[in-house]
């Protein structure tokens, strides 16, 4: 566990290698935690929320949190309820999206989908369980870290406006109405802001809330979540061309073959590569502007998103 002291300048010097397995390792080691273990919960429920939430992943969302509260000289202990709660709600929609009523896939980051497993109702439910279970870990900011009652107060509505139905829900209804024969390009674009996006924005948001950004370091982190979010899922759709299927945790060209439209789909392989690397510079300029005390950890993360192979 991080020390709530040991968040010091110093830490900006940490290769961003080493910076990423830390954080990692420390939101591993803290999400099952997360789960009271004086609950009752029916064991196999319990199990299934388990088998997604530890399934492995980038856990890029709750390392964002960590990295905007840090930005602001905050401490990444202060953070980890927030970062584990968006996991939650990543996760959850994760497990939702898999389900043969939405995407029917049978793999997830190399391995059986939770309904593959533990069949579709308990799928469900896991999903359920991990959704409600994220807005009482959120909360405990405030009972456990000390944070104050006003700020997770802000930050537990902006995650139902982010994840619900003006955020992430509402852009994976627009995906499923998309594959029913999606036209445009903005139509696209207003999938990856809200699908991918929104959870991005929120994370960062976030982590700045539990620091005591200002108003225009929480638009500043805005535009960096809502032009990182785009250029992370135009990444995707490229990598779906190009990527090593064995980094990507899907067959190659799994987008293709199931008529899903994509940016190179839409405007080519090579534009797409340029869109992406606009985006991420657009995105770097916005947190340059604000005058963060620590920004050199979110700029770091914006070209290892736009240089990732998985």
């Amino acid at each position: 566990m991080i020390n709530p002291q040991s968040h010091s300048a110093s830490q900006s010097a940490v290769p961003l290698k080493q910076y990423l397995q830390e954080r990692i390792q420390l939101i591993e080691e803290t999400l099952p935690t997360m789960l009271p273990a004086s609950w009752n919960v029916p064991h196999p429920l319990a199990e299934a929320m388990l088998y997604s939430l530890m399934a492995g992943g980038k856990r890029l969302r709750p390392i964002f949190v960590l990295a905007a509260c840090e930005s602001l000289n905050g401490s990444p202990a202060t953070a980890l309820p927030v970062a584990c709660a968006v996991e939650m709600i990543h996760t959850y929609s994760l497990i939702h999206d898999d389900l043969p009523a939405m995407d029917n896939d049978d793999l997830r980051r190399g391995k059986p989908t939770n309904h593959k497993v533990y069949g579709e109702a308990m799928a469900i439910l896991a999903g359920d369980g991990l959704l409600t279970h994220a807005f009482f870990t959120a909360a405990q900011a405030a009972k456990v870290t000390g944070v104050s009652a006003d700020a997770v107060l802000t930050i537990v509505e902006e995650l139902a406006e982010y994840a619900g139905m003006r955020g992430m829900v509402g852009g994976q209804v627009a995906d499923m109405g998309g594959e029913q024969g999606l036209t445009t390009l903005e139509q696209l674009a207003y999938i990856h802001h809200h699908k991918t996006g929104d959870l991005v924005i929120f994370s960062l948001r976030a982590g700045g809330h539990l620091a005591g950004a200002n108003a225009h370091q929480l638009d500043a982190l805005t535009e960096f979540g809502f032009k990182l979010g785009l250029a992370f899922q135009i990444q995707d759709d490229i990598l779906d061309v190009i990527g090593d299927e064995a980094l990507i945790g899907k067959p190659k060209g799994s987008d293709e073959k199931s008529a899903k439209v994509t940016y190179p789909y839409f405007i080519g392989l090579e534009a797409s590569k340029q869109e992406v690397e606009r985006l991420t510079a657009e995105a770097k300029q916005a947190i340059l502007q604000a005058q963060f005390p620590q920004p050199q950890r979110l700029l770091e993360l914006a070209d290892y998103l736009m240089d990732r192979n998985h």
